[in-house]
């Protein structure tokens, strides 16, 4: 067994359309290996890798690279994506949607040196799954200053393996997609019940206004199309049919249980206006809105004010 001291990656990876700007830059410390790439990438290129040892992937600029991650040939495209953990074995797929450049840093980590730091700094996760996150200035700022310490080594190992250190804290201490304790389902679709509540408190936080997709999918913390696909398989439908029956039946509860009219409850309910709320009410219920309100009204009335 190769000693954590002399621990290499082994990478096996088939690009195409794909071309190194600068020299690859790369620095060993015990148990890991970082390197430093920048390449420029024409649109359609990409590439297909794995390794059989877990890595951290993260671009350095300020926005999310044009490129497109799958985790299986068949799986949804995840996109924006500015930080990933690939587990050991799993294999990846990218392509670039647009040409540019892509700028990172790359950790590749031996199995049980991971385990130990992660047990070092408290932190708990479940390395088996993967994770692919959007914005996130903390893991870029480290990742820049790890880069930088790769390039031009102004210190000794110490600070490069603190910056490792201080990287894996970031990554795995907030709730991601796959915690061993969140009783996330996203390996076969679904959502974990931390994740629903999220999308459920930040939908209702902002009920007056349309929520964007992308909204929901950084309250679950996933990529917008992985999102889609793991609400899909937990509630059945789109988010935004989600959303507009979650509106309706907002709507259908101040209808019942106040005297406000139906211009402001449309207002309060993010639709664009009265009509737009009549138009979806006749849709679902098969009636206008404000015969449905007089029939609940000569069943139950409503409260006075």
């Amino acid at each position: 067994m190769t000693a954590i001291a002399d621990f290499r990656p082994r990478m096996e990876s088939r690009i195409h359309a794909l071309r190194a700007l600068a020299p690859l830059t790369f620095r060993q410390i015990s148990g890991a290996v970082a390197d430093v790439w920048s390449v420029h990438g024409d649109q359609g290129g990409g590439g297909h890798y794995i390794a059989p040892d877990p890595r951290i992937v993260i671009f350095l600029d300020d926005a999310p690279p044009p490129l497109s991650l799958r985790l299986s040939e068949t799986a949804p495209a995840h996109k924006a994506v500015q930080a990933s953990y690939i587990p050991a074995g799993v294999p990846l797929w990218s392509r670039m949607e647009r040409s540019g450049t892509l700028n990172h840093i790359d950790l590749h980590l031996e199995a049980s040196a991971l385990q130990r730091r992660l047990s070092a700094t408290g932190v708990r996760a479940d390395l088996t799954q993967p994770r692919l996150l959007e914005t996130t200035p903390q893991l870029v700022a480290l990742g820049r200053l790890a880069a930088a310490e790769v390039v031009r080594p102004r210190r000794g190992a110490m600070l490069l393996d603190s910056l490792i250190d201080a990287t894996l804290a970031e990554f795995f201490a907030e709730p991601g997609p796959c915690d061993a304790d969140d009783g996330c389902s996203c390996g076969s679709g679904g959502l974990a019940p931390w994740q629903m509540t999220a999308v459920e408190r930040h939908f209702r936080a902002n009920l007056s206004r349309p929520v964007p997709v992308a909204e929901l999918a950084r309250a679950a913390r996933l990529s917008e199309s992985w999102f889609s696909h793991c609400f899909r398989m937990e509630t059945g439908e789109t988010p935004h049919r989600w959303q507009a029956r979650q509106r309706l039946l907002a709507a259908c509860t101040l209808m019942e249980n106040s005297v406000l009219p139906l211009a402001e409850i449309a207002q309060a309910t993010g639709f664009a206006d009265q009509a737009h709320l009549s138009r979806s009410f006749r849709a679902t219920h098969g009636m206008p809105p404000s015969a449905w309100r007089r029939t609940r009204i000569a069943m139950t009335g409503i409260p006075s004010d």
